[in-house]
């Protein structure tokens, strides 16, 4: 890239940080389930019963840790998709202006009146993933994350019906 480029085009240094680390820690348990499977083979085929059923067990956390990150990179990667669709569009929800606490986080006076808002926004339109995804912002801000995770699955559905139509 040069310097002529709009910086929109510029990966964020905090996002390429977190995706080193990701990739970092894919790869470390990558490592480790295959050095996890060499030794539950081992005790498979050292042949005593103890042996056999403690390898059967080992053998299933690598699988089991495999499904877990990938369900969770999928789940992250829906989930960038979505913020930069709706970044683009430029519905992200604005949070800016809210009084906010010493950590960081939103006062809970504002979150809430934020999330009635936004909740109104969605009971207009339910079936649309982008007022879905804003509802699940507007849970997380007013830190309610299980309802935030089963909102932004909600957009993450209703956005893939809308490509494939």
């Amino acid at each position: 890239m040069n310097a002529s480029e709009p910086a929109a085009w510029r990966p964020d240094r905090q996002v390429v940080k977190i995706v080193a680390l990701v990739a970092f820690l894919v790869l470390a348990l990558v490592y480790y389930f295959i050095r996890l499977g060499g030794l539950a083979i081992a005790y498979i085929a050292d042949g005593g019963f103890a042996g056999i059923a403690i390898g059967i067990g080992m053998l299933l956390l690598p699988i089991v840790g495999v499904w877990i990150v990938g369900a969770t990179l999928q789940a992250a990667f829906a989930h960038q998709r979505l913020a930069r669709r709706i970044d683009e569009e430029g519905l992200e929800v604005d949070t800016s202006e809210l009084p906010r606490r010493p950590s960081g986080r939103i006062e809970r006076d504002a979150a809430d009146a934020l999330f009635e808002r936004i909740k109104a926004e969605w009971e207009a339109d339910p079936d649309n993933w982008r007022s879905s995804y804003r509802l699940a912002r507007a849970y997380d801000y007013a830190g309610d994350r299980t309802r935030a995770r089963e909102t932004m699955r909600r957009a993450v559905a209703l956005e893939k019906l809308e490509r494939e139509d």
